[in-house]
């Protein structure tokens, strides 16, 4: 049995369940190669694997000093000393007050700085307005780890900003590992030690938004640590995803983040955890503008262009969720349910319009539910009336579950093999019969490896059918809304899927430049944007396929380079400063005769003239008709650097907005699940009795793109094909327009 339930609940709105058997992570990937190689850097120079700090002894000193201790009636520090003296003896660490007149603190010898400690310190504890001056004598003394509860830095604007630059930088030159500033005492808590199984690890960089969770313990939910990061100027989530990774007690780490420090360190904790199996769960706010703008008030940090930071976040398996709740009850789910054994999802009801309800909102979520089988439903009906359907949803009528039949139909349904999870939606107490049911679910629950959750909806809370007999098993996961049961069952099947077929795409990144960068890197104009002959030359560089084009200066050159290109041929401006050529008039479609080559040239050097618009010539393209058109890209992220983005094309894209973000390296299958996400992607395999497109060819394109941009990284600011013709099957993919500015 992994765990009990203890103690008074404080809060209705939770999940409660624990499954014994297998760690998650037990099926997944060693990191013994992962960490022999953490040297290893990509291509433009980045680390591929993250560091994993050794943060034991911040979570179990052996020693702390407190530096600017108080015992003083009504004085700030002294409720906090206090607490933490507390804490030290839970956690067995001797507690060293340090004050410049104080004789001693709370009845233990105080001395007035820390050159003075009487041994070496592994955690200082600054309650001081400005930490800065601490820090060289922190170093001196050889202390690994310091808190910095002050206030007034990058979360009250510029100046504090550059203050917290100043603290940074002289925590990086001494060597000591900060937490904070503008953190808490949340660290300092005290963690039940009574409770089993798999735990949950907290990152918080709002206190009181991690209070939620915290809460848990109170229904027999194990917490083995809590991080309150606060601004970062040193330590950051991405570092206390990495430590509690590798953390054998941690089953799920649950986060509330505001901003990232460094999408990069984000990115390759999520690996690290992915590579573990360690399923990690976070609320990210800065979704509106309004949210962003009040998360970058509170802790100082980028929020990042949403989209990247949810695609990111898909990317590498993290579990974003929005509400508290939804955290709550999706992490512990996650912690202590094992890995599921099929996964089809059943709904079993005492109500047929529950059930109904149910399986619209799991069918909606994407859940898979299965029809059960012709005998399967044959066997059930021994015990429910046969007008009532038992395909699934699973409508018993009510009477079966109030007396033996009950535990029947539970046991059938978990014997199907296609049948993974359980579902019983519970929307009030009706006893005898609600009594009856939960006491089946929670014995049937013991018998069986599959997951059972139950949601009981009663508003009430009281009922001993919930209290004591749902809450008080380790074995069934109950939920108290349809609609988080529905969120945390999604986020526990996508996980194990993720994790039993995760091959990080770190391991596949270039370590070393490709010949096609140095054909890139000779064409690139520091500052500057090319034109589109020139953007065209660099996507050459890297085989990705443009029409047949020649630049030409005259009219009499444009007849004759239409001759070798061949009939119907497009026109177009060519010039280092021109963004949107079909606005401007100056792309000329479907030019069929020598005559008509001509007019176009001296109508387009004409536009351009009138414009101001310097050309560096005119170029005659081959027309490509009969495909779909797409765009690709590459933009830089504030936060995590250059991204690739797929979409439907063309001159409507900016109306559509029909894209997919990517964060490199990926892969093929990332690449094939940007298209998968399109809401047009349909357009692909062919509408209307059309055929279908050459996809292999238009996720080649994106694969090219992405080495352009791990490549060519800080040198090329934007990158944008549009359009880029996808051709029938077969037939390829022709990038007809592009656009580069390079940095």
């Amino acid at each position: 049995m992994l765990g009990s339930t203890h103690g008074t609940l404080t809060s209705d709105l939770h999940t409660r369940v624990v499954a014994c058997g297998e760690h998650p992570r037990d099926a997944v990937h060693d990191t013994a190669s992962v960490t022999a190689t953490d040297g290893d850097r990509d291509v433009s120079g980045r680390p591929l694997y993250a560091p994993v700090p050794d943060l034991d002894r911040f979570f179990r000193p052996r020693s702390v000093a407190v530096v600017g201790a108080s015992d003083g009636e009504g004085r700030p520090n002294t409720g906090i000393t206090r607490q933490l003296i507390d804490w030290a003896e839970r956690v067995g660490a001797r507690v060293h007050p340090v004050h410049p007149t104080r004789e001693e603190v709370f009845g233990l010898r105080c001395v007035p700085d820390v050159g003075q400690l009487p041994e070496e310190v592994d955690l200082a504890v600054l309650l001081v307005g400005d930490p800065l001056p601490l820090i060289d004598q922190l170093a001196d003394a050889k202390i690994r780890f310091a808190v910095a509860f002050a206030s007034g830095y990058a979360e009250t604007g510029a100046a504090g900003a550059v203050a917290q630059q100043r603290l940074a930088a002289a925590v990086a030159r001494a060597g000591v590992r900060l937490l904070g500033p503008n953190t808490n005492l949340n660290a300092f808590e005290r963690f039940r030690d009574d409770l089993e199984g798999p735990a949950i690890a907290l990152i918080t960089q709002s206190g009181h938004q991690g209070r939620p969770v915290f809460t848990l313990q109170e229904l027999g939910i194990r917490l083995s640590h809590w991080a309150p990061t606060g601004n970062e100027a040193d330590l950051e989530t991405a570092d206390f995803i990495s430590y509690f990774a590798e953390r054998p007690e941690v089953g799920a780490i649950a986060c509330y983040v505001e901003g990232l420090k460094d999408g990069r360190s984000f990115l390759l904790a999520a690996d690290r955890a992915a590579r573990r199996g360690v399923p990690v769960v976070a609320v990210k706010v800065g979704r509106t503008e309004t949210g962003a703008r009040m998360a970058a008030s509170h802790t100082g940090k980028l929020t990042g262009a949403d989209q990247v930071v949810d695609a990111a976040m898909r990317q590498y398996g993290v579990i974003r969720v929005d509400g508290l709740d939804e955290l709550q009850d999706t992490s512990t789910l996650l912690a202590r349910a094992r890995k599921p054994l099929a996964d089809g999802v059943v709904v079993y009801s005492i109500s047929g319009g529950t059930g109904a309800h149910f399986a619209d909102l799991a069918a909606s979520a994407g859940l898979p539910m299965p029809r059960l089988s012709e005998a399967k439903q044959a066997e059930l009906h021994q015990w429910i009336p046969d007008y009532l359907s038992v395909a699934n949803p699973v409508d018993n009528g009510g009477h079966p579950v109030g007396d033996w039949r009950g535990r029947k139909l539970i046991d059938a349904i978990l014997a199907d093999p296609g049948v993974g999870v359980l579902i019983c939606p519970i929307t009030g107490p009706f006893p005898p019969m609600s009594d009856r049911l939960a006491q089946d679910l929670v014995d049937a629950a013991e018998a069986t490896d599959k997951l059972i959750c139950v949601v009981w909806g009663s508003p009430v809370g009281t009922e001993p059918a919930y209290r004591e007999t749902l809450l008080g098993s380790s074995r069934v996961a109950t939920f108290r809304t349809f609609a988080n049961c529905v969120s945390a069952v999604r986020s526990y099947l996508d996980h194990h899927h993720f994790t039993s077929g995760y091959r990080s795409p770190f391991d596949e990144a270039p370590r070393t430049p490709s010949p096609s960068f140095r054909k890139a890197r000779a064409l690139m104009r520091p500052g500057k944007q090319l034109s589109e002959h020139a953007a065209k030359q660099l996507l050459r560089a890297y085989g990705i396929r443009v029409p047949r084009e020649q630049l030409v200066t005259s009219a009499a050159a444009a007849v004759r380079a239409a001759g070798l290109v061949g009939y119907p041929v497009v026109m177009k401006a060519s010039g280092a400063r021109i963004a949107h050529k079909t606005e401007l008039g100056l792309v000329k479609v479907g030019l069929t005769s020598a005559s008509q080559v001509r007019d176009a040239y001296r109508e387009l050097t004409d536009i351009a003239r009138a414009e101001d618009i310097e050309l560096d010539g005119v170029l005659v393209c081959q027309m490509v008709e009969r495909g779909v058109e797409m765009v690709v890209g590459v933009t830089q992220d504030a936060l995590f650097g250059p991204t690739v983005t797929v979409g439907l094309g063309g001159v409507l894209v900016e109306v559509l907005q029909d894209v997919a973000v990517r964060v490199p390296p990926f892969g093929e299958g990332q690449a094939r699940a940007m298209l998968g996400e399109l809401r047009g992607s349909a357009l692909l395999d062919g509408v209307r009795g059309g055929p279908p497109m050459d996809v292999d060819a238009l996720v080649e394109v994106v694969l090219r793109v992405q080495r352009m941009a791990l490549e060519l990284g800080d040198e090329l600011s934007e990158l944008d094909i549009n359009p880029l013709m996808v051709l029938p099957r077969g037939q390829g993919a022709v990038a007809l327009d592009a656009l580069a500015v390079c940095r």
